[in-house]
């Protein structure tokens, strides 16, 4: 599974050298615009828990990190929207991976009824790598990064994707 959400970082130019932090940059997700950076995350469809993790500038796409995130030994792919790639699905399917990416939906071929239930057994799967976030940004409240650069919010993202792990992984590690 692979998933990615946006750190926002502080847009202010109120500070010495009247400029955002270099390192972080601007996206726009739906009709909103973000500045920050993206935590991409590859996990475990079983149990959930994160095996790979990559920190980049908000404007990078999520698509060009998946070959990053994934495993050599990963026999199935699922992602959101964000993930959707022809090339790459045909890939998948050659080397008999199952490619379990949302199908997207455009005017001229709207989704049909099978299609949302496709997705809809897809995006079932796939909610246990948001817990992931949710637990960063909730549970340990890293919701804005706390240092200027890109080097030490990645130093701070690592740390918490441990501490998620412990997390999520406590009742396991109970018995």
């Amino acid at each position: 599974m692979a998933d990615a959400t946006i750190i926002h970082a502080q847009p202010s130019t109120k500070n010495r050298d009247r400029k955002r932090d270099p390192e972080m940059h601007q996206t726009k997700k739906g009709n909103q615009w973000y500045f920050g950076m993206k935590v991409h995350v590859g996990a475990d469809v079983n149990s959930g828990l994160v095996h790979t993790v990559l920190v980049t500038p908000a404007n990078r796409s999520d698509i060009s990190q998946l070959p990053r995130l994934l495993r050599a030994d990963d026999r199935a792919v699922f992602g959101d929207k964000a993930y959707v790639s022809k090339p790459l699905k045909r890939l998948a399917r050659q080397a008999g991976v199952f490619w379990g990416v949302s199908l997207k939906a455009s005017r001229a071929h709207p989704l049909t009824g099978a299609n949302k239930r496709f997705n809809h057994r897809m995006s079932a799967i796939r909610a246990r790598v948001e817990h992931v976030f949710r637990v960063i940004k909730r549970q340990f409240g890293y919701t804005k990064v706390r240092y200027k650069g890109m080097a030490k919010n990645a130093a701070q993202v690592f740390s918490l994707i441990g501490l998620t792990k412990l997390y999520l992984a406590r009742r396991a590690l109970a018995s």
